[in-house]
Formats: structure tokens, C-alpha cells, sequence
């Protein structure tokens, strides 16, 4: 046989378990934050066209560099990828390899050191290329698993990007992956993260197969902005050419180079709506 609560500790039993109600028209500004809120929409940023070089419209780009007015360049391809350099001012050749036949190029990034090196990766045969600069000589090769996209180095690891939402950050001596960093844009994961340029602590990343570059906050993995980039070209120019690839940031200027895969210019440009950090 059952107990029967008194009435008055029924109620207070029920007042106990019943959840707190904020009165009708009042506000928590402490609900709008938590695991569940999906989180703000990137912002849109469009480019300002400065200015325009001539760019080998058989240059199918995949890494683009700038360092001191020169522009370094790795093409990909079988039997066409290279490894370039030439002046921005007057678009002369300083120097150009071409890679093997059976190695498709991929991303660059520069690591300073007593010898600053060149990394360049390949796409699927998990090897990258180690070059000095001025010539470019081959020092050597790094293995790593799985393809290679894009490549930055922040100072003390390279970034690297294989087409997934996940970017890996490597040991830059033996390319060992030390940590990694899921990029997501209002909570979903973005795929095809292609060429990279790193700018203080946001990482411009080429969306491959679109005009889109996407802006990713380096301490969380999400995308606060979204860098329109279409209408580069013309639309006769654009029926010639390949896909937008290739970033690189003037730290002098705060402007940014760009073009794409066999594209016949390369532009200089500002993002409206970032300000970037100028060099001193």
C-alpha cells in the first residue's frame, strides 16, 4: 500500500520539479549562447581591381608567392608542372625547373631559416620537393601521406590543405603532422580548401572550382568571411581559362595577387571590407 503525500507537499514536490519560467515579454541574453546556437553566416567581401599583369595562359597555377616583388609560382599538371619566379614590375623570368612528368605540382611555401627553403608538394604522390632559392636547386624530398593541395607556413609549422574540411599543421623539417583543424562555415564543414595564403591570423583559402575565397579564423576553423572574386576575367577570357587559383598577400601594400589556372592575366587587388596588416 502506497503513502498519500499531504496536498501541500504535493504542490511543492511539483514546484520543485517544474522548470523556471521567465514572465511573458522578458529576455535572457545568456540563451542566445550555447552548444546549440548555430553560429553567424561569414561575412561577404568583394575585390577592387588595382592592377593587371600579363600571366602565361599555360599556367595551370596551383601555389602563388610574393616575396620582395617577385612572384614565385608552381604549376601543376603531368608533364607540364614547373616551379617559376618572375618580377611583377616588368613580368621578366628569373628562373624556372620543370618537375619530372610523372609529378603533378601543387602548393609552395617559403621557410626562412639559415637557409631559407622552397616546399613544394605534389598532389598524389605524397612527396614534396625541398628547393633553394636563387636558383631554385633541389635539396631533397619530404614523404607525407595522402594528396597535396595548398601550403602556408606560420612561423613555425606549414599548413597544409588535401581538398577535405581538415587542414593539417607539419613539422617543416620532416613534414609529420603535429596537430589538426577542422574548418567549418556556420557550423558545417567546407571541402575543397585548395591553394592557401596565411595574413596574421586568417588564412585565405582558394575554394577549388569556384570564384570564392574563403577568410578562416586560424584559432577556431570558421570562416568569417567569404572574398567574392568573380569577374576577374571577361566572360571570352573566362571561356579560355580554368578555375580562380592562386593567392598571394603584399605585406607592404596590404593588397593581394591573384589568378587562376591557365588565366591570361594576374591581378592585383584589395578586399573590401578586411584591413589587413601592413608591414613596418
Amino acid at each position: 500500500m502506497h503513502k498519500t503525500l499531504p496536498a501541500l507537499s504535493l504542490l511543492s514536490f511539483a514546484l520543485l520539479l517544474a522548470p523556471a519560467c521567465a514572465p511573458a515579454g522578458s529576455s535572457d541574453s545568456s540563451t542566445n549562447d550555447g552548444a546549440g546556437q548555430r553560429p553567424p553566416d561569414p561575412e561577404r567581401w568583394l575585390v577592387e581591381i588595382l592592377d593587371r599583369r600579363p600571366h602565361d595562359p599555360g599556367a595551370y597555377t596551383q601555389g602563388l608567392l610574393w616575396r620582395d616583388g617577385v612572384i614565385y609560382e608552381s604549376t601543376g599538371s603531368y608533364g607540364a608542372s614547373s616551379l617559376r619566379s618572375w618580377r611583377w614590375d616588368d613580368g621578366s623570368e628569373l628562373d624556372r625547373v620543370d618537375l619530372d612528368r610523372d609529378l603533378f605540382g601543387e602548393g609552395i611555401a617559403l621557410v626562412p631559416g639559415a637557409e631559407e627553403r622552397l616546399i613544394q608538394l605534389t598532389w598524389r604522390r605524397g612527396m614534396a620537393l625541398v628547393w633553394t632559392l636563387e636558383p631554385f636547386t633541389e635539396l631533397g624530398t619530404m614523404r607525407f601521406d595522402g594528396e597535396g593541395w595548398g601550403l602556408a607556413y606560420d612561423g613555425s609549422d606549414l599548413i597544409m590543405s588535401d581538398g577535405t574540411p581538415i587542414l593539417t599543421f607539419r613539422d617543416p623539417e620532416t613534414l609529420t603532422v603535429r596537430r589538426r583543424l577542422r574548418v567549418t562555415r556556420s557550423g558545417m564543414p567546407v571541402d575543397d580548401l585548395n591553394e592557401l595564403e596565411l595574413v596574421d591570423d586568417l588564412l585565405f583559402a582558394n575554394l577549388f572550382g569556384s570564384d570564392e575565397i574563403a577568410a578562416i579564423d586560424m584559432n577556431s576553423g570558421s570562416v568569417v568571411a567569404m572574398v567574392d572574386a568573380s569577374g576577374l576575367l571577361t566572360d571570352e577570357e573566362a571561356e579560355e581559362a580554368d578555375v580562380l587559383n592562386g593567392i598571394a598577400y603584399r605585406p607592404e601594400t596590404g593588397t593581394f595577387v591573384l589568378t587562376g589556372k591557365y588565366w591570361p592575366w594576374i591581378f592585383e587587388v584589395r578586399i573590401l571590407g578586411y584591413d589587413p596588416p601592413l608591414a613596418r
